[in-house]
């Protein structure tokens, strides 16, 4: 269960460079619906964190990536009204690169698109998505 967990979920994320561009989408679920984020999802059992990555990606986005490295780990708690722990994620960000296939929002996207790092706030991509963008693009120029 992901609302009120007994424990953290593990959670994977990727942002997508081409050039000075990355991929945004819009969430169509909670948590974050409505909000402009980087794509990304929950580890199923049995599946390593890059095919979990690999498959978000393909599931929300349209595109096959070839997978960098980490970018960050962090956990993403939010709490209700009350205090409780609502969600509570463990996510891992990957450097990602577009290998094939056709962006079109999927799943659990409502839009998609691609964005500079200087149009981020246009989307209300929260601070620590744009510091995982900002890490990543420098990634992006050695890995890639």
């Amino acid at each position: 269960m992901r609302k009120f967990p007994d424990r953290p979920v593990v959670g994977v994320g990727a942002v997508i460079v081409d050039g000075d561009r990355v991929v945004l989408v819009k969430r169509a679920h909670e948590p974050l619906k409505g909000e402009w984020s980087l794509p990304g999802g929950s580890v199923e059992v049995g599946e390593t964190l890059v095919e979990a990555v690999t498959r978000e990606v393909l599931e929300e986005t349209g595109l096959h990536v070839r997978v960098g490295p980490v970018i960050e780990i962090f956990d993403r708690i939010h709490r209700d009204a009350d205090g409780r722990i609502e969600y509570h994620f463990v996510l891992i960000d990957y450097v990602c690169v577009p290998a094939g296939g056709v962006l079109a929002a999927d799943s659990d996207a409502a839009d998609i698109c691609w964005a500079s790092r200087d149009d981020l706030a246009v989307y209300g991509v929260n601070a620590t998505a744009v510091a995982v963008v900002a890490k990543a693009l420098e990634l992006a120029r050695v890995a890639f």
